[in-house]
């Protein structure tokens, strides 16, 4: 979608601007978009700021349409996109508000590494990450699960494939929801969708997924950094993926599943896209079972992925991954809905957060946090461009109280994929990154050229606008020194 947006954007504050629920009729509730003046003029380019509109039609949405600064085109909502629905005011589920990912999200592992430890080592490293985690379009694992295993894992997440002895039960209390959201039910999940995934956990895929090698480049917070074990120089390791094609399915699934719904329920919506269905009917029921069982598959897959990660760094190091301190410091979903309890319009209630390329960000002393992180916030992690770096924040007050404990999830794209292949044209992205110090290995010239650092926005200037509105912090910032993509 290349037209620019030409409807109105009301200044509220340096960091937010407002559409008005007057701009088009049908709209319950006005559209919110973070952002500063720097990067509007990127906000503008496509016509994201009316999809956040275009959500402010869906029954039983609370407060506001919300995108945050990384906001750009996607399915039905924007990428950044967030909104709450009340189910006892008709609230309705939107798979267009989770995206076809589900459960995309991002994990952050740590080490007793520094930078002089890995450096001479970085290319081998770099090298034999890639031989032994799978990347690329439909790339299959060495992980198999038969049909009654993937029931399993569909139904239980992150802790089934911890059992199997792949990770630490700590690696469990460290992720979001525990890795597992229950009510979730294979059998809602299609048979092509599980054979779609049966051999698929534990694969990074293609696109913007990644893992990386990265180094610690600067600490703000001291105290929250040490609650989550970072120091300055500290090698960690990031993991970008998702549901890979059984998320994929379930998204396809429940879109031809309720193309007619919002017609049957008298729903009227300004785009198709947004096919939704209200929460407590049969169909949106149906969907939430599904997606949840899809969250779940994700989870593994990550668990998967970290596990793999740690097994080359100990062939590297010749120590186990215990022994090099290889802990999971967090992992973040950002393709999700959830059922959490919120205040709208002076009550608690619970509602139904889609977040789509959004992240949870839950302030100091929320019971769903883990212990270690009760006084400093749930760790954000926002990764950025292969060039330039990536984040990680904490949650704030703030959150709860603009965006339903909800901030950015990324740098948030610049150019399509196909206008970054034309711009890299004639480019060796490999070499120009290697110039930066970044040793990138990927299944083809053409994902670098797609994911080059020139095809996203600053991610710097992204976390600066949540930062500064209070809906998390800056604990620290690392760079990135090896990438592997698909």
């Amino acid at each position: 979608m290349k037209e620019t947006y030409q409807g109105p954007l009301e200044r509220v504050n340096e960091c937010c601007w407002r559409i008005p629920k007057s701009y088009k009729q049908g709209m319950r509730v006005p559209g919110l978009i973070f952002s500063d003046e720097r990067l509007l003029e990127a906000v503008k380019k496509d016509q994201a700021p009316e999809q956040v509109a275009n959500v402010a039609f869906l029954p039983g949405i609370q407060y506001a349409s919300l995108a945050m600064p990384d906001i750009h085109w996607g399915y039905g909502f924007c990428i950044g996109g967030v909104c709450a629905t009340d189910p006892d005011e008709g609230g309705v589920i939107s798979p267009g508000g989770v995206g076809y990912d589900i459960n995309c999200g991002v994990r952050l592992v740590r080490s007793n590494l520094y930078y002089q430890d890995v450096k001479p080592h970085l290319r081998q490293l770099v090298e034999e990450l890639f031989r032994q985690v799978p990347t690329g379009v439909g790339k299959s694992g060495k992980y198999r699960f038969d049909k009654k295993e993937l029931k399993h894992l569909l139904a239980e997440g992150s802790s089934y494939v911890v059992g199997r002895g792949l990770g630490s039960p700590g690696d469990l209390e460290y992720t979001e929801a525990g890795g597992h959201l229950d009510g979730a039910d294979p059998d809602a999940v299609s048979d092509r969708a599980q054979t779609r995934g049966a051999d698929q956990c534990g694969t990074l895929g293609s696109g913007n997924h990644f893992l990386e090698v990265q180094v610690v480049d600067h600490v703000f917070d001291e105290a929250a950094a040490g609650a989550m074990g970072l120091e300055k120089d500290m090698i960690c390791v990031m993991i970008h993926s998702g549901s890979r094609g059984l998320g994929y399915q379930v998204c396809d699934d429940a879109l031809a599943m309720l193309r007619q719904t919002p017609e049957k329920y008298g729903i009227s919506l300004p785009d198709r896209q947004l096919a939704c269905a209200p929460v407590n009917s049969p169909e949106g029921q149906k969907y939430i079972a599904a997606m949840r069982a899809a969250a779940n598959f994700a989870w593994c897959n990550r668990q998967l992925l970290m596990q793999q990660a740690r097994e080359v760094f100990g062939t590297i190091f010749g120590q186990s991954w215990q022994e090099l301190q290889m802990n999971l410091v967090y992992d973040v979903c950002h393709n999700i809905a959830k059922f959490e309890e919120h205040e709208a319009n002076g009550k608690r209630r619970r509602l139904w957060v889609h977040r789509k390329g959004a992240t949870r960000a839950f302030p100091p002393n929320h019971p769903e946090i883990p212990a270690a992180y009760r006084k400093i916030g749930q760790p954000v992690i926002i990764p950025g461009d292969m060039g330039r770096a990536s984040w990680v924040l904490a949650g704030r007050q703030g959150s709860m109280e603009q965006t339903f404990g909800t901030t950015c999830h990324g740098a948030g794209r610049a150019m399509s994929r196909t206008a970054a292949i034309k711009e890299a044209g004639g480019r060796n992205i490999a070499k120009e990154l290697e110039a930066r110090g970044v040793i990138a290995r990927a299944q083809s010239r053409r994902g670098l050229a797609e994911e080059q650092p020139k095809a996203y926005k600053n991610v710097d200037e992204v976390v600066e606008v949540v930062h500064k509105a209070g809906l998390s912090a800056k604990v620290a910032r690392m760079r990135p020194i090896g990438v592997i993509k698909g």
